[in-house]
């Protein structure tokens, strides 16, 4: 049974490929988002339970090769998933899409939150596409500057944003036109974006630079070391294939 690590755009395509070729699969989500979109895959919801959780869970459903389709900012759970399944002998192969070229006027890479007080000034508006995992990080930025951090859910009640810290609702995926409007409403100076890499998410980059803000892109994490990696959908499918025909002696 192949095991789809998912929560992003190219592990929605893969589950449909893998649903319509009848291969046994199951998927996973971390449970980051409350309400994900459905996956033609069966799925289940919700941490394994540390390494021991994922050991048993890849014994007891008879897992034969893990196919990592998570976030590329999903750095632990990719490095936990290529350590356990090289210490098992499982197939493991990682699907991280392309980063976005940083190089454009006013765009600045930034290794991580640390980085963000010294390159953005006091008294900007900041919009942060960041995420909910990135508020504990934001106090530092937050003195002295107005910002605005977007995710799917709300916050649950007893979770307090710092001061200077708006939190804006909106599930993606969003138009240049939406991204452009948002952006000025809000009337933001600088924009904050994690390097996801692909073409969904690139709408709020394009509006930020029609808009001649200032843009801070934070660094992706390095992907495990020694891990098999590709680039796409299309290269993915192949790899699950081969374990598949290996498998079975066919690719039924």
């Amino acid at each position: 049974m192949i095991l789809l690590l998912a929560g992003t755009y190219e592990a929605r395509m893969l589950a449909r490929q893998i649903a319509a070729r009848g291969w046994a699969a199951q998927a996973s989500l971390a449970g980051a988002t409350r309400t994900p979109e459905t996956l033609d895959l069966p799925t289940r919801h919700g941490g394994f339970g540390g390494a021991d959780g994922f050991r048993a869970h890849l014994a007891d459903h008879g897992i034969s090769c893990v196919l990592d389709a998570t976030h590329p900012f999903a750095n632990r759970i990719s490095a936990r998933s290529h350590a356990i399944c090289a210490e098992l002998g499982l197939p493991y192969a990682l699907l991280r899409r392309p980063a976005w070229d940083t190089d454009a006027p006013k765009w600045h890479d930034a290794a991580d939150h640390g980085a963000l007080p010294a390159l953005i000034p006091e008294g900007a508006r900041v919009f942060l596409a960041t995420g909910r995992q990135s508020l504990p990080q934001l106090g530092p930025l937050a003195q002295g500057r107005k910002l605005f951090l977007r995710q799917i859910d709300p916050m649950e009640p007893h979770v307090i944003p710092p001061e200077g810290v708006e939190l804006v609702i909106g599930r993606p995926p969003f138009s240049l036109i939406q991204e452009r409007s948002l952006l000025r409403r809000l009337r933001i100076d600088w924009l904050v974006v994690k390097n996801a890499g692909g073409q969904g998410g690139f709408a709020k980059l394009t509006a930020a630079r029609e808009l001649g803000l200032g843009v801070a892109i934070l660094r992706r994490p390095p992907p495990p070391e020694g891990a098999r990696i590709f680039a796409d959908v299309a290269g993915a499918m192949t790899w699950l294939e081969e374990r598949m025909t290996d498998r079975t002696g066919t690719d039924d």
